[in-house]
């Protein structure tokens, strides 16, 4: 869901807007800076330099399929593409696009490997679309926290837990006790 930047929280002279899990944020005004939390999770921030417009996605899965427009952004091609048209409905010029990725951390071991397949996404995507990818943090297990100047392209990553990745632990359910019948015991 494309958000405006309304009644954002004023911190330190610049106005923070948070990017939920889903969601694309654009924005032309340099005292914006927008922030995401990211595990697996891939954000996509691109800015076009001449404009000075720039966005931010917050994708979960590299594909899916929905019935709902809401729930699409959950994925990688259709936040790309709705990040990418609102930047050009606001003046922005594909071919000056540049971009920087985030995220794509392994979070739980014995899971298929999400930020992986997030990671190698955004990268065919970009490469595909000829969109230049001019910096990245991405992979490790640690959480990250993005900070993102859109208009002007500046982008601040920092890892918030770098821990290596909690195990799935599966315990079979404990036997029942034998029962005791009379004097006799069995086993």
């Amino acid at each position: 869901m494309i958000r405006p930047a309304l009644r954002p929280v004023a911190r330190g002279g610049f106005r923070r807007i948070t990017v939920a899990q889903g969601e694309t944020r654009v924005s032309d005004e340099q005292d914006v800076v927008m922030t995401t939390v990211l595990g697996s999770c891939i954000a996509a921030c691109f800015y076009d330099p001449i404009e000075q417009i720039g966005g931010i996605n917050h994708y979960l899965l590299a594909d899916g399929t929905s019935t709902d427009t809401g729930s699409m952004q959950r994925y990688g091609v259709y936040a790309m593409e709705v990040l990418i048209n609102a930047m050009l409905a606001m003046g922005a010029s594909r071919h000056r696009l540049k971009a920087r990725i985030f995220g794509g951390a392994t979070m739980r071991s014995g899971f298929r490997d999400i930020g992986g397949t997030n990671i190698a996404f955004a990268r065919a995507f970009l490469r595909d679309e000829r969109i230049p990818l001019v910096g990245e943090d991405v992979g490790g297990t640690g959480a990250r926290r993005v900070e993102f100047r859109a208009a002007l392209g500046l982008a601040r990553c920092t890892t918030v837990n770098d821990a290596p990745p909690t195990a799935v632990v599966r315990r079979p359910a404990p036997l029942p006790a034998p029962a005791a019948i009379g004097d006799v015991e069995f086993f």
